[in-house]
């Protein structure tokens, strides 16, 4: 301190040469670009800062963000800085997502006290893979019948109201929320990255995916159509365990690096924030009109779960009449069946008769040929077991086997004859025997009484009791624990006998 006092001068000297020499060297910047050339914006558009698949909208600048969406699983440490984060998810496990408002003051009055809807998806990352989505996901459908790629975890969801999967589209929920309530989402991604790798022989690394979120707000006519705020982040789907072990790799590798290369990557931070970007090209098809699971109303619509068949009202459905009548109106009824000339369009109207309107997009190009021409297999495989099944034997005309079949031959004074002949053996008869097939399935003495009744066109009151002929030629009535009892594809011969009280007729079964 003394010695600073004893040279002041030397101070201001010294002083004053380092304000000068800092101002010289700053003299330079600038000149170059001119004056007004320098911009943030020339620095964002530098490789290291664009992110291509971010694709944010032009106007983002000025763009307010309502809403933040946070997926609730750690980011990978490997990933360098200014790369967008990496998230590793395992298969069929549910994630939160929490749906936070992110509103200031004021912004956005008009969605104050109401409903938004957000459509969540799982998309591909990769440019190549976004092109061919579609025949992507119907590969992943033969290979998974009945599966989905992303669900929704109802029973943890907070605040999730009208929740919907379409059946057709196995990649996108969608769901209502109150933006001025707790609401977390769980979410569940069933395929796994490998599975859409383009060569599958051990080793191979997944392919990225990408979750993202589009908002709507209601329009005037109640639809949720105007978009409010997308964003999505980039993720990779292992087996069960295995984004744990793979979380686990990267930090050990990370812990073995030199301090100047960790300097290089960004930390592992416990949640992954979605990031802005564009909405969905492809939003419009997903729902953009009225619904029964969207509208003022607030219906529930219930996820659906298992095989993916929709929810729909159950319909009348026509008692099966007996065979005898069938074979009778089956000309009449046969348009009712696809037919091998059926265009694309008397296709599709008949997908819709049958109740497969949720398939109708899959097979719109299929005509009355092509869905015929469809294995069990493949039916099953594109549609999933049950509706697969139920499609299957409507396009084969199937009907359901019937619990007992039995064969009957009405006994002429002809017939007696040439019977008779033929057990004495006086010579073989050119004459032949019809019988009719009599289908049951409640295996009663009522329901064989009027299907015998139909076959003598008469009224079942006319039959007044059924017997079969027993050893010696005995009758025995024909109860409901005989005909159970009736081995199936049995052949009687009927013979008729006046009842002797009434009108009626006795039937006997030889």
């Amino acid at each position: 301190m003394a010695w600073a006092l004893k040279l002041p001068l030397a101070d201001e000297v010294i002083e004053s040469g380092l304000v000068q020499d800092f101002d010289a060297s700053l003299s330079g910047i600038g000149q170059e670009l001119g004056a007004g050339a320098y911009s943030m914006s020339d620095v964002l558009a530098l490789p290291i800062f664009k992110q291509e698949e971010s694709n944010l909208p032009p106007e983002s600048d000025d763009k307010i963000l309502p809403f933040q969406y946070v997926l609730c699983a750690a980011t990978s440490p490997a990933v360098k800085l200014h790369d967008e984060t990496l998230t590793y998810l395992n298969q069929g496990q549910s994630y939160e997502i929490r749906m936070l408002d992110n509103r200031k003051m004021g912004e956005l009055p008009e969605i104050n006290g109401k409903m938004v809807k957000s459509i969540i998806r799982v998309v591909f990352h990769d440019r190549r893979l976004q092109y061919t989505e579609h025949q992507q996901l119907e590969g992943w459908r033969w290979n998974r019948p009945g599966d989905r790629i992303l669900d929704l975890d109802i029973p943890m969801s907070v605040g999730v109201v009208d929740p919907r999967a379409n059946p057709t589209q196995l990649n996108t929920v969608e769901f209502l929320w109150d933006p001025s309530k707790r609401t977390s989402v769980f979410i569940q991604v069933h395929c796994i990255s490998t599975e859409f790798t383009m060569r599958k022989h051990g080793g191979e690394k997944g392919v990225p995916f990408r979750i993202q979120i589009d908002t709507f707000k209601e329009n005037e006519a109640g639809e949720y159509t105007e978009h409010l705020h997308s964003a999505s982040c980039q993720i990779k789907v292992f087996k069960p365990k295995g984004a744990d072990r793979k979380q686990k790799t990267d930090r050990e590798k990370m812990e073995k690096r030199a301090p100047q290369e960790k300097e290089k990557y960004q930390p592992s931070y416990e949640t992954t924030i979605l990031t802005e970007c564009s909405p969905w090209p492809e939003i419009t098809y997903v729902n953009n009109s009225p619904s029964p699971g969207f509208n003022s109303t607030h219906n529930s619509f219930p996820v659906n779960e298992g095989n993916g068949s929709p929810n729909h009202q159950p319909e009348p459905v026509a008692q099966l009449a007996d065979l005898s009548a069938h074979l009778l109106t089956r000309d009449s009824e046969s348009d009712q069946n696809l037919l091998p000339t059926a265009t694309p369009q008397e296709a599709q109207q008949w997908l819709h008769r049958n109740r497969f309107s949720p398939f109708c997009r899959l097979f719109s190009n299929f005509s009355g040929a092509d869905l015929l021409k469809l294995t069990r297999e493949d039916v099953i495989q594109i549609c999933g077991p049950a509706d697969g099944i139920r499609l299957f034997n409507a396009l084969k005309g199937r009907v359901v086997r019937p619990r007992l079949t039995i064969y009957v031959c009405q006994e002429s004074q002809q017939a007696r004859e040439q019977h008779q002949k033929h057990e004495n053996g006086d010579g073989s008869s050119n004459t032949f025997f019809v019988y009719h097939a009599i289908y049951l399935e409640e295996l009663t003495a009522v329901e064989l009484t009027e299907k015998l009744a139909q076959l003598f066109s008469i009224s079942p009151r006319q039959i007044s009791q059924i017997f079969k002929q027993g050893p010696t030629g005995i009758h025995v009535l024909v109860s409901d624990e005989m005909i159970l009892n009736f081995q199936d594809e049995m052949c009687f011969v009927l013979d008729t006998m006046k009842a002797e009280t009434n009108d009626g007729y006795h039937i006997i079964l030889k």
